[in-house]
């Protein structure tokens, strides 16, 4: 039962998603009766610094973000989640809160560990509650959401406004690391020259977080809903070095070189919950001269490509993760879904002292040179042309509803959603003349 279906009719109009992960609509979320809503504001990877810098900046846009969701969906209670460490941040959450404007919310101290901002590590953190495997929060009575997509429910119930800008920060090697909002389909090579340009001469790009983002080289690749960073990086760099192995010569040494020490298993953060993912065992069965079994390759779609196995975990510096990534892309190509293969779960009693500190996993990615927290842009950004994919989330591409010669303002529906499917809407981030039309928009001023 919805609560408040003009809520969620609002937050699907503004095209909302996600804004910490693949983008998942956020009007479905919506959708539903819980028990209690918790706002991401972990900043899981290590050197992202959007999530904090909106805490600070925009707090009570936030909090009554969180509050909507909660009217929206019936919960009694609100918990904003981040990690002590950001002290300022906690400061001005805790300030607000104790104006006593916003009720039943409350502050949740998390760890300094990673990936402590994964919703089902959060959701057990919090609540002491294991979402069953492939599941997703609602079916233990909770609502996970970021604190950018709080705030951008904010503006979209009490201002209208739908996603066109995002925030996200700009770091490694260049002359000026910033967090900074940018208009959605802005090219990344634009957004690095406004961080000052690039300091090295050879150089790749990681979109995201250094563990679960992905290396490109194109500076054309434009800004989506989900740029959480831009991290250029040198290009025989620790970090790049592993996102760019080619992955059939990757899965070939996998079935060479692992010595089932099961350390991936041992420090899985799905395995620690409880769920039935032993990573291990999928490299055991690539390495055997039988035939894969179904069974144990299907626990590859309950992976959360968190990285861990691959960055931290495997000695022989093999990488579970990709192995995990390209198993899961052919089962899913053949319409493959597996069930949850247990209905009770028992967390490990290691799981506390398994966890990955964020310092140590710094030190090994090699990046604490880079860690030093970037200022916020103030400045307005104005850019010339954009570039707006029409698949920015989970689900389907929108359909455009433009064509080219179209002038279309700030804030104009570029996509819609078509009938009975999930997806979300697109708007365009510019005024201007739209210039073409494919799997994105082009819109110039």
């Amino acid at each position: 039962m919805t609560m408040n279906p003009e809520i969620v009719e609002m937050v699907r109009t503004a095209g909302i998603v996600g804004a910490g992960g693949a983008g998942f609509p956020t009007h479905v979320k919506l959708n539903a009766e819980v028990e209690r809503v918790l706002g991401n504001g972990a900043s899981c990877e290590p050197l992202l610094m959007s999530d904090p810098y909106l805490m600070e900046r925009e707090t009570k846009g936030i909090l009554r973000g969180l509050s909507i969701i909660m009217e929206c969906t019936g919960a009694g209670r609100g918990t904003i989640c981040l990690k002590g460490k950001h002290v300022k941040a906690m400061d001005a959450v805790r300030g607000a809160l104790e104006s006593g404007r916003f009720k039943n919310i409350d502050v949740f101290e998390l760890g300094d560990f990673y990936p402590a901002g994964d919703e089902q590590v959060q959701v057990y953190e919090v609540m002491g509650r294991v979402v069953p495997e492939g599941g997703i929060p609602l079916q233990v009575g909770v609502v996970v959401s970021n604190v950018e997509s709080l705030l951008n429910i904010f503006r979209a119930v009490e201002e209208g406004q739908p996603v066109i800008d995002r925030y996200l920060t700009v770091t490694g090697e260049v002359a000026n690391p910033l967090v900074m909002k940018v208009p959605i389909g802005v090219s990344i090579g634009e957004v690095i020259e406004f961080a000052g340009g690039i300091t090295v001469s050879d150089y790749r790009v990681v979109l995201g977080g250094p563990m679960m983002g992905v290396v490109t080289s194109d500076f054309s690749t434009p800004v989506t809903k989900v740029t959480s960073g831009i991290i250029v990086l040198p290009a025989d760099h620790h970090v790049i070095t592993g996102k760019t192995n080619d992955p059939d010569r990757l899965m070939r040494i996998t079935k060479v070189v692992c010595c089932q020490c099961s350390r991936c298993t041992d420090l899985c953060p799905r395995y620690l919950l409880g769920h039935s993912l032993e990573p291990h065992k999928i490299m055991r069965r690539l390495g055997s001269r039988g035939s894969l079994s179904k069974e144990v390759m299907e626990d590859a779609l309950i992976c959360c490509e968190c990285g861990i196995c691959e960055k931290y975990a495997c000695p022989m510096m093999i990488s579970p993760r990709e192995v995990n990534a390209q198993i899961k892309r052919d089962l899913l190509k053949d319409g493959v879904k597996r069930p949850a293969k247990r209905s009770e779960y028992r967390p490990s009693p290691f799981r506390d002292v398994r966890r990955i500190p964020t310092r140590r996993l710094v030190e090994r990615l090699r990046i604490g040179q880079y860690e030093d927290h970037p200022p916020f842009m103030k400045e307005s950004i104005s850019v010339e042309e954009v570039r707006i994919p029409l698949k920015q989330h989970l689900g389907v591409q929108a359909e455009p509803v433009v064509k080219a010669g179209d002038h279309v303002a700030r804030g104009s529906l570029i996509g819609e959603i078509p009938d009975g499917v999930l997806g979300a809407r697109i708007h365009a981030s510019i005024e201007g003349s739209v210039i073409s039309v494919d799997d994105a928009v082009v819109i110039r001023r």
